[in-house]
């Protein structure tokens, strides 16, 4: 299926690994001009590779830590006079813990990553989206917003709230032509994931991949996703053939969310 991607301008925040890297390189495949931005410019340059290697094409590479005094306005300056087509903001994080064990620390550092930095792309960059062709943005959010994990209430509470900004953003920008999306992928093997097995394998004494099938065993499919299986959904909603598709979170989760809704 043609997309309707080729030649659109894409910026992918948090586009050096993970589903954020597998979205810059289907993107790119697609035919998009594809920017990446992370806080990591060594692995911003080995994702570039990847890209330019999987997908035959170069992307440019914008150094940038969402969480920075400074993003707002280097996002702001680096699009200034530029349309831009689509924006994908694949930062995020979870910690795991029981309540009382986080202080207030905790919950702002992991905030400021969540629902600060996608707030901060989107706001510097409302002027070179409606510049845009058919503008659209795809915030990643998680299946804990839908339904709570147990010992991870932080990231639970935060990407609650980052789906209440995407339907309140889809309402506000669709009179400027811009719709809001969210993919909430469940379990994925993405580095937080294989971080999290090898700790819990440390403490534990048995193997990172034990660890992961005792996680997976809670999944209907049985399985961990692949972020390349995030980041079909992921592009999907950020082309044209999703046309009608605004204040929307999509599960992508192998069935765990047992909600209706």
């Amino acid at each position: 299926m043609d997309l309707g991607l080729a030649g659109r301008r894409a910026l992918v925040v948090g586009g050096s690994a993970g589903i954020g890297l597998a979205s810059a390189r289907l993107l790119a495949s697609e035919g998009a001009v594809v920017t990446i931005a992370a806080r990591d410019p060594d692995r911003l340059r080995q994702a570039a590779q990847a890209i330019a290697e999987a997908a035959g094409t170069e992307v440019e590479q914008f150094p940038i830590d969402v969480t920075a005094d400074d993003a707002e306005n280097r996002l702001a300056r680096r699009y200034e006079g530029r349309g831009l087509d689509v924006l994908i903001v694949a930062v995020g994080s979870s910690i795991r813990g029981a309540f009382d064990s986080f202080g207030d620390r905790d919950w702002r550092d992991n905030y400021d990553l969540n629902v600060v930095g996608p707030v901060r792309a989107v706001r510097a960059l409302l002027p070179s989206l409606e510049a845009g062709r058919s503008p659209a943005i795809v915030l990643l959010g998680a299946a804990g917003a839908k339904m709570p994990y147990a010992n991870q209430v932080v990231s639970n509470v935060h990407k609650a709230g980052l789906l209440a900004l995407v339907k309140t953003l889809s309402h506000e920008l669709a009179g400027r032509g811009i719709r809001v999306n969210a993919i909430s992928p469940g379990r994925t093997r993405t580095r937080l994931w294989l971080d999290r097995a090898q700790r819990m394998a440390a403490e534990r004494g048995r193997t990172p991949e034990a660890v992961l099938e005792e996680f997976a065993a809670e999944i209907p499919l049985g399985r961990f996703a692949e972020p390349d299986e995030i980041a079909q959904a992921v592009v999907f909603a950020a082309s044209d053939r999703a046309s009608y598709l605004t204040g929307q979170s999509i599960s992508v989760d192998g069935g765990i969310g047992r909600g209706l809704l």
